[in-house]
């Protein structure tokens, strides 16, 4: 295993620890293990492959299991001793045998990314490995790295759970195209290379002294060039980019061959590894993952190709890979439900439970009228219509995981053969083992983005239970944990009542209450008795001066759960369903409505909000002047859409399908779940290619439809003075 250490003076250092040896379990009849064993002996030899029964424990039934455990005493032979197992005989069953060899080694080191360890090494060594084993079906590429120190010893000097730690000292190197960050180049963007070096603190602080920004092109000399001299001058730990996976860094590779020298991406011999982009489908929406390119000795994290790192910045990624101990790279890339499912395995690799490869527990059968009952999610009331002052918002904090841990829900104790006796699920009647409740650890994040990535794991530990690919996934338990979240929440509504307050709002685990005359401590003491009742933490999460509920979109009458805008006691705003939370709206109509908002969030009552309404309604009018005046730039035009399927698939002239023909015809390859960025031109034109521009073509038309983006401006305004337009 190579690891890579930053000492105390800040030197760089590459280890390799040969003490690692992975391991995975086989079971089945003892004849044909034995068999398996013997072949394993017999064609492994050059590979240090050994073989032995012991016992690991089934996590399903929490018995014994008798097992034949494979220890690969060369880690990267591992996936390559597996499936000569899984091929010698079909029939037999196998666990741990797709973990992770990084995450495994922190498991078995007790370390984890970003630590700070103490190490004791010897001296360098040459690390050519031995010669492919007979079982390897096709041949190595053997790179002969250059001498590492051996780690003899490792010992972590940190916690994963702490919440104020120091980060290394590392040296930072961001890389992005001039121009929209939003907009794929692949698209026919273009643009000179901005590439600035520093450190995380320059990093979080653009501009300040501790870094320093270049801009490449093929003025002075060719940008792979510039480029390489840049690496070796400053040689980054860390490489933030955008678009660095799928366009950047591969571009930069292909003209640097192209040019017959070596971009210095990585450090080390070893090649940049790139995998292909798919699209894919998730909870009924197709879905784009752009390629990625991970590097060798240094950190690379694309920001417009990493969900943690968008929704929770640098300090969100940090705390993910910490907890979660996968590889930096591969954490910013993947989802937070792969970080769950990991430490979930972790927990078994403790315990000597069985880890099985895919889910191995069927749902139970059930009658059509049992499904119905049991497959809900959670509990929705619909908002009364209107405006209201003095509104407090109560949470259930973090209440999936709370249910989880405070009944024992989990999928080995849902239904369980060994407690016939024990408690009942209301509604479904399914049996929870009776033991004590786990207790539930709960890390905070040194800044909200790192509670915010603690709060995408919660998330994801409930959906996980009836997650369709979850190894330890049960759906009973899934909806279990619904039936108790809907219980819950009727029981809040019933207390809040009983107690005089109106409820106005519920939504899965908030309940939004109101009394004219109560005060935050008459809203403390009422969720502190919910609490009480329901056995499960419930936080005033707010007070407001007011909250508006907004009706569908469609007619006036009808109320929807999720379109209400609500103002704090410090003016800070919660906003749902507006234009402004949406991806596809341009940015002219989101910068509009939220400035609009913040204007509103100084009214205290509907006698200051009308009052404050006319104040907003200016940041509206100067907007539609900036349009009719042709002051606003383009980028503040453009739309952004995801495709639902390729471009020649697409029946109707939809302006996601014009857009996407027209980079179609110019040679752009796209696929479903990508986004593609567009201007209206004119959208009631004759030919389809005059209705809508994509972004990257531009430059030489004829303008925009201001009529179509001054009827967006005047929509987005419309719900903020719904309410006060109707008296």
């Amino acid at each position: 295993m190579t690891l890579w250490l930053i000492d105390a003076n800040q030197k760089r250092h590459r280890l390799i620890d040969r003490a690692f040896t992975p391991r995975f379990y086989v079971h089945g009849p003892e004849l044909r293990l034995k068999r398996l064993a013997q072949r394993l002996a017999s064609n492994g030899a050059a590979g240090g492959i050994t073989a032995q029964f012991t016992e690991r424990v089934n996590i399903w039934d929490g018995r014994p299991l008798r097992v034949l455990e494979i220890t690969v005493r060369q880690p990267p032979r591992f996936n390559a001793v597996v499936q000569y197992a899984r091929h010698a005989d079909p029939g037999l069953r196998l666990y741990n045998s797709d973990l992770m060899l990084a995450p495994l080694y922190c498991w078995e080191k007790r370390i984890f990314p970003l630590a700070r360890v103490e190490v004791e090494v010897s001296k360098p060594a040459e690390c050519a490995g031995p010669e492919p084993a007979a079982w390897e079906t096709r041949p190595r590429r053997t790179i002969q790295p250059t001498p590492a120190w051996e780690v003899r010893a490792i010992e972590c000097q940190d916690d994963e759970w702490s919440v104020d730690y120091e980060l290394p000292p590392l040296a930072v190197m961001t890389v992005r195209l001039e121009g929209l960050a939003s907009v794929n180049p692949n698209h026919g963007r273009h643009g000179a290379l901005e590439v600035t070096a520093g450190d995380l603190d320059g990093l979080s602080h653009p501009g300040s002294s501790g870094s320093q920004t270049w801009v490449l092109d093929d003025s002075e000399e060719p940008v792979a060039v510039g480029f390489e001299r840049l690496l070796r001058a400053h040689d980054p730990d860390l490489m933030v980019s955008e678009w660095g996976d799928s366009i950047l860094f591969p571009r930069l590779l292909a003209a640097a061959q192209s040019r017959r020298f070596q971009l210095s991406l990585n450090r080390g011999a070893s090649p940049v590894e790139h995998r292909r982009a798919r699209s894919y489908t998730s909870y009924g929406r197709i879905l784009f993952k752009e390629s990625t390119t991970t590097l060798f000795g240094r950190l690379h994290v694309d920001t417009r190709n990493s969900f943690i790192a968008g929704q929770c910045q640098l300090d969100g990624l940090w705390e993910l890979a910490r907890i979660t101990k996968l590889p930096v790279q591969y954490a910013a890339r993947t989802s937070t439900g792969t970080g769950i499912s990991t430490m979930q395995m972790e927990l078994a690799w403790r315990d000597g439970v069985l880890i099985p490869q895919q889910k191995a527990e069927p749902e139970t059968p059930k009658q059509p009228d049992e499904l119905l009952l049991a497959d809900r999610g959670g509990l929705v009331f619909t908002p009364r219509l209107g405006f209201f002052t003095n509104v407090a918002e109560l949470d259930f904090v973090s209440e999936y995981p709370s249910i989880m841990a405070r009944f024992n829900i989990s999928p080995e104790t849902v239904n369980c053969a060994c407690c016939p006796d024990a408690p009942r699920v209301p509604e479904l009647g399914y049996r929870i083992t009776a033991s004590a409740a786990t207790a539930a650890e709960n890390g905070a994040g040194r800044a909200a983005q790192c509670r915010s990535a603690l709060k995408w794991l919660l998330v994801c530990c409930f959906g996980y239970t009836g997650y369709k690919n979850a190894r330890f996934g049960k759906i009973e338990a899934h909806e279990a944990i619904n039936a108790l979240a809907r219980e819950k929440l009727l029981v809040a509504k019933e207390t809040a009542e009983a107690q005089g307050f109106r409820v106005l709002h519920a939504l899965v685990d908030s309940l939004y209450v109101q009394r004219e005359d109560a005060t935050r401590e008459d809203y403390t003491s009422l969720a502190g008795e919910i609490e009480q009742i329901t056995g499960l933490p419930l936080a005033v999460e707010a007070v407001y001066r007011y909250a508006v509920f907004l009706p569908s979109k469609q007619s006036a009458e009808v109320p929807v759960p999720n379109r209400f805008f609500c103002v704090a006691e410090n003016g800070e705003l919660k906003i749902r369903g507006l234009e402004c939370r949406r991806h596809d709206t341009p940015p002219i109509v989101e910068r509009m409505q939220r400035e609009a908002l913040a204007i509103l969030a100084e009214a205290h009552d509907f006698e200051s909000y009308c009052e404050k309404l006319e104040e907003a309604r200016e940041v509206l009018n100067r907007c539609l002047d900036r349009l009719h005046s042709s002051q606003v730039s383009i980028e503040e035009l453009v739309i952004s859409r995801r495709l639902t399927r390729a471009p020649s698939q697409y029946k109707q002239n939809n302006s996601t399908a014009i857009v996407a023909r027209q980079l179609a015809r110019a040679g752009v390859e796209l696929r479903p779940g990508e986004c593609v960025q567009y201007i209206i031109t004119a959208a009631k034109g004759d030919y389809p290619d005059e209705r809508f521009r994509a972004f990257t073509f531009w430059e030489g038309w004829r303008g925009c439809d201001v009529a179509e983006y001054e009827r967006a401006l005047r929509k987005a305004f419309e719900p903020l003075e719904h309410f006060a337009r109707a008296l």
